[in-house]
Order: structure tokens, then C-alpha cells, then sequence
């Protein structure tokens, strides 16, 4: 098995998969908790002090490394979107942004804990959270491709990329772009982006794969050992039969070998 076949299995068969996460005794205690309690929060001081609200919702948002930061979160939710000022449009980070919009209280009020951006939106968000991280714990590669496959249509630039350290990782190992360029001018590496990539594409989720193809490729030829199954993976075994003899094997090559099924059928 490879990043690949274990990404698209699990592509694949999404909806079994988010309701196996979502069974799980762990993840159906704290959604309960959440889905009972989260109706009776009605101020942004209250959710960042109930922490098992408080820690869903940030896991939620894959914002669970940061359930320390209570106070720049509480300013974000109660400064809201609508003004240029706000904190979550300046702070150019899409997680929170997007955490300032579902819990807009500035523009709600009250009311806010009762829309479904706020209660049915954030337990899928902590399902599919879940769900790549434990996938993460077995293969880094197979989370980021997940979470790619779910964020790609946010993509509208350079900047959108660059502002997501996730999708940013997806598209420097996809294009062979080296991690050091993040040292750059961040117009720089925009302008390079927009030179390499058609923005438009990542809103055909037939492309998108094809795209995810291409990085699940390139991740299992940087990281051979990153396959969670231990024979190791079909690019890895040709890679390895075949480097004595050849410096490299085009990734068009290996996805063409890789989609091959055994038996020729």
C-alpha cells in the first residue's frame, strides 16, 4: 500500500469512514457534550470558558494547539468579520478566520450558538479533524491529502496557499518547490505560484485528485518509509529495484505503474 492507495481508499469510501470516527466512544462522548451545552452559550467569554466547548470547537477548526491562547480567541469572537480591523482579518490566518465566521457573535448576538455553521457544521469539522489526524498518526502524507482534498476550493491565489501551512505543504512537494523558499518575499513566492498553477482547477474535484495524485507520488518518493503498511509501497519497491541502474523514474511513470491492478484486469 502506498500514501497513494491509502488516500484514495479512504476518498473513496468518505462517508463510512466519517461515521466509523464519528462512532468512536471518544469522539460520540464529546460530541454529545457539545451538541447538549452548545445551545446555552450566548457570549464569546462563555465558550472560551467552558473547556470542553472550548477544546472541541478549536479541534474543530484544527486550532487544538492553540487552546491556551483564550484571550486572542475570546477578541477574535467578539470582534467578528465585518470590519477590515477585526482581529481574525488581521491576524491571516484562515482557521481562525474561519472559526470568527461560524462564531460570528458580533453580528449575531445571542443567537449565534443556534445556527447551523455553529452546532451541525462544527461536528462534521471535528469528525473530518479526527479523522486526518488519526490517519496522521500513521502516515503524514494521507492527512494532508485529506485535507487538501477538503480545502482546495478555498484556493483563489498564491496568498491563499501561503497563509495554510498544510496546503502550502501539499503544493511544494507536488511542484519539487523546496521548503526553503517560505524564507522569501511572500510576493515573490505568490508570483511563483501564480506562474505555476491555474487557480481554477482546484474547483474540479476531478482535478483536485489528479493533483493529489501527483503529490501522493512525489510524498512516497521523498518518504519512503511514510507508508503505513509495512511490505511498503508499490512507487517505493520500483524506486528502490530501479535506483542502481537509474537516478530517477518520472512521476507519471510511477502513477501509471501504481494504478496498474494485479492479474492485469
Amino acid at each position: 500500500m502506498s500514501t497513494f492507495s491509502d488516500f484514495m481508499t479512504i476518498a473513496n469510501n468518505l462517508s463510512r469512514y466519517q461515521t466509523m470516527t464519528a462512532a468512536d466512544p471518544t469522539v460520540a462522548q464529546a460530541t454529545r457534550y457539545f451538541q447538549a451545552n452548545i445551545s446555552a452559550i450566548t457570549t464569546p467569554a462563555q465558550l472560551v470558558n467552558n473547556t470542553r466547548i472550548f477544546n472541541y470547537v478549536m479541534n474543530a477548526f484544527g486550532l487544538g494547539d492553540m487552546t491556551y491562547a483564550k484571550s486572542l480567541i475570546q477578541q477574535v469572537l467578539e470582534q467578528g468579520t465585518t470590519s477590515s480591523s477585526a482581529l481574525a482579518n488581521k491576524l491571516s490566518n484562515p482557521r481562525i478566520l474561519a472559526l470568527a465566521q461560524a462564531f460570528n457573535f458580533s453580528l449575531n448576538g445571542a443567537s449565534t450558538t443556534q445556527t447551523a455553521a455553529a452546532t451541525t457544521d462544527v461536528v462534521n469539522k471535528y469528525v473530518m479533524q479526527t479523522l486526518e489526524t488519526n490517519e496522521g498518526q500513521q502516515n503524514p502524507g494521507v492527512q494532508l491529502a485529506l485535507y487538501f482534498q477538503q480545502n482546495a476550493s478555498k484556493i483563489t491565489d498564491g496568498f491563499s496557499i501561503l497563509a495554510d501551512s498544510n496546503l502550502l505543504s501539499v503544493v511544494q512537494t507536488t511542484l519539487d518547490i523546496s521548503s526553503y523558499t517560505s524564507a522569501e518575499n511572500i510576493d515573490l513566492q505568490a508570483q511563483q505560484l501564480d506562474k505555476l498553477l491555474s487557480y481554477s482547477d482546484f474547483q474540479d474535484p476531478r482535478k483536485v485528485q489528479d493533483f493529489l495524485e501527483r503529490f501522493t507520488a512525489q510524498y512516497d518518493l521523498n518518504n519512503p518509509n511514510a507508508s503505513s503498511s509495512s511490505p511498503g509501497s508499490l512507487v517505493t519497491t520500483l524506486f528502490d529495484s530501479t535506483s542502481s541502474s537509474s537516478s530517477s523514474i518520472s512521476v507519471s511513470l510511477l502513477l501509471s505503474m501504481q494504478n496498474l491492478k494485479l492479474g492485469g484486469a
